[in-house]
């Protein structure tokens, strides 16, 4: 339900509670009317310096997704948006539609996920040949590339950033995450694609693909995107990369 402050619409957001890029890239984009209610899921062990640790961290966001989604609700939104990406991806495509259906029939809302986000954004822009980095360990980059591949895309490329724990996530610069997309570019990449919420990726995205003459997308800009022209609205981002300054 809108009010004075989202006269337009106001979106629930579900992040974990170590995330602290989700929240500053959605404000940032200065959307007039449009006001976010965020819910966390309380990660109470944020390791993930392997595959063992990075299970038992989806095993934490497992436990806990209901009660952010239900802390949010009580804002009333008119969408839920999931400003976590990894669940979104696991599974793959099928996986990816099943949490999306448990949310829709736990909320009655419609629900933007970070993965049906990238899909969405790489459709309209017309690439298929793409790179994708993370934050992740393995076991996360394999589930990653299997619902891109499954989605109909040829996945030339995944780097996992291997970071020790979901705060160092947002630690990582821009030296770095530029360090990234270039070795992962070449002449045959149609787009590069970048996942894991907390990275803090937007603005350099948006520079990037200036550099490249190619897309750059980042996860939280495609999310804020689709989630915004699939509620039927056409606002127009500055400094975001190419899907919300032109699609």
């Amino acid at each position: 339900m809108t009010n004075v402050v989202g006269t337009r619409a106001v979106f629930g957001v579900v992040v974990p509670s170590t995330n602290t890029v989700v929240e500053h890239d959605y404000w940032r984009a200065g959307l007039p009317g449009i006001a976010f209610r965020v819910g966390s899921m309380y990660i109470p062990n944020p390791v993930m310096g392997d595959d063992a640790d990075f299970q038992a961290l989806l095993v934490q966001i497992r436990a806990s997704i209901d009660t952010a989604v239900r802390d949010v609700l009580t804002a009333e939104p008119e969408r839920m948006v999931m400003g976590m990406s990894a669940e979104t991806f696991w599974g793959g495509v099928a996986g990816n539609a099943a949490f999306e259906q448990r949310l829709r029939d736990r909320t009655g809302l419609p629900v933007t996920t970070g993965a049906s986000s990238c899909r969405a954004a790489l459709h309209e822009l017309g690439c298929r040949r793409i790179a994708v980095f993370s934050p992740y360990q393995p076991i996360a980059d394999r589930e990653v590339g299997r619902f891109f591949t499954e989605a109909g895309f040829d996945v030339a490329a995944i780097t996992g950033l291997r970071c020790p724990s979901a705060m160092a996530i947002a630690r990582v610069g821009d030296d770095r995450l530029r360090e990234v997309v270039t070795a992962l570019d070449g002449p045959d990449i149609q787009a590069i694609v970048q996942v894991g919420t907390n990275l803090s990726f937007v603005a350099l995205a948006d520079r990037l693909e200036a550099e490249l003459g190619k897309p750059v997308i980042a996860i939280n800009a495609a999310t804020l995107w689709y989630a915004l022209r699939d509620h039927g609205f056409d606002d127009r981002v500055e400094g975001a990369g190419t899907l919300l300054r032109e699609h």
